[in-house]
């Protein structure tokens, strides 16, 4: 008995020994595989950082590259070859115009050289250009050119591109930019509400010129063809079958525009465009023209304006007679004196779309860049009867003609004015 428990006792204790081995062994084993998977972890980890690196350290290889060729592209191709644009040659306006006599150059351009430089002069600060890194800005003396140019002539906007070696879209720009620069700087000196004492010298001029006095301009209207708007059409209809707006212009007895209005539907009646523009409410609210009056034959006669009979009889506009065959001789008289004298805006008008031959054709633009040539126009006339730019009759600078006159109605007006010149013109015969 004593000897089986002692076998039991060394068998439990053979078996404690052999569990606490296998305990310690699967112990080192974990420890093992723990330090394995620890390792691997690491050795993982460190592998992506360096594949994070490699990838970062060639994003900048290529990003410095890139950086390379487009600094050798900007500072030599770009530099040396028009990448974007068509190739052309500009040969007529860098060459040919440059050796134009006087006479070709106004032929061309309608302003003589000087004139052509101060207007060059006088607009760098609105038509500056700065050079970019894509292309050369055209510069600013042939920008000018293709203005006036177009301006000058009936030509469409591929042939001047062509002419002057650029784009059509660049023609456009040229032409609107010079537009908008010559009404910002060129219209305010030389088309302005005149003050009293201009009022008295352009009176002091047309008396001494026809005879009339207090008389400070003559009032008419012009039409300006356009292409049919897509809007309001019938309105822009006019009486003689064609679209158009409307320039109504008033001139001193030296035929300079002094007042302008542009813009009014072609439909419109001379007295509706009068009243809707500034010197209707200039002449009716701030009474400019009764700053120096003048006794004439028992009348005291302020400044006035001479318009045709499509305006409203007022002391300050002066119309003819009706024409109803009964007219006395004295208006008669009066008739012929005052429409001599208004000759200097027909006159006028047909210098300015004989200069301008814009003017006289249709004009493929939106309205508005049609007014804004108009006002160019007129702004440029000015300034070349004040530099006494030559005018060549062959140019078309006749008498404009209205083919059909709108009379207008105006009840029962004072005619004090109209009676004391007849009886002044009667008197100087």
């Amino acid at each position: 008995m004593e000897r089986t428990e002692a076998v039991v006792c060394l068998l439990l204790l053979v078996f404690s020994w052999w569990k606490m081995r296998r305990r310690s062994q699967d112990m080192k084993i974990e420890a093992q595989r723990r330090l394995r998977r620890k390792l691997m972890l690491a050795a993982r980890r460190k592998r992506e950082i360096l594949r994070r690196a490699n990838r970062m350290q060639r994003k900048q290889k290529r990003i410095q590259l890139m950086e390379m060729m487009m600094h050798y592209y900007y500072t030599n191709i770009m530099r040396t070859s028009a990448v974007w644009t068509y190739p052309r040659t500009s040969d007529w306006w860098e060459n040919t115009a440059q050796r134009f006599t006087d006479e070709q150059w106004q032929e061309d351009f309608r302003v003589s050289r000087e004139t052509f430089k101060y207007i060059c002069t006088t607009l760098k600060p609105a038509l500056q250009q700065q050079d970019t890194s894509y292309r050369l800005c055209i510069p600013l003396e042939k920008r000018v050119a293709i203005a006036l140019y177009k301006l000058a002539t009936t030509t469409e906007y591929r042939t001047v591109a062509n002419l002057f070696a650029v784009s059509r879209t660049s023609v456009c720009r040229c032409v609107h930019a010079f537009c908008k620069a010559v009404i910002e700087i060129l219209r305010p000196k030389l088309i302005k509400t005149p003050d009293q004492a201009q009022l008295s010298g352009m009176a002091d001029y047309f008396e001494e010129r026809f005879g009339i006095p207090q008389c400070v301009g003559a009032i008419d209207g012009s039409h300006i063809p356009i292409l049919k708007p897509s809007q309001y059409q019938s309105d822009f209809h006019n009486r003689k079958g064609w679209h158009s707006i409307i320039l109504q212009a008033v001139v001193d007895g030296k035929g300079m525009f002094w007042d302008l209005n542009v813009g009014q539907p072609g439909r419109e009646h001379d007295a509706s465009v009068l009243k809707k523009s500034r010197l209707w409410a200039w002449a009716t609210d701030s009474n400019p023209f009764s700053g120096r009056v003048k006794n004439i034959c028992g009348t005291d006669v302020g400044y006035f304006i001479l318009g045709d009979s499509a305006y409203p009889l007022q002391k300050w506009l002066l119309k003819p007679y009706p024409d109803t065959g009964r007219l006395t001789e004295g208006q008669e008289l009066y008739n012929m004196r005052t429409s001599r004298a208004r000759c200097v805006v027909e006159h006028a008008f047909g210098r300015l779309k004989g200069r301008w031959k814009c003017l006289s054709k249709r004009n493929d633009c939106n309205v508005n860049v049609v007014v804004d040539m108009v006002e160019t126009c007129c702004t440029l006339h000015n300034l070349c009867e004040l530099y006494m730019d030559r005018f060549v009759p062959e140019w078309g600078g006749g008498r404009e003609e209205d083919a059909e006159r709108q009379p207008c109605n105006v009840g029962d007006v004072r005619s004090d004015v109209r009676s004391a010149l007849q009886q002044l013109f009667i008197q100087q015969q």
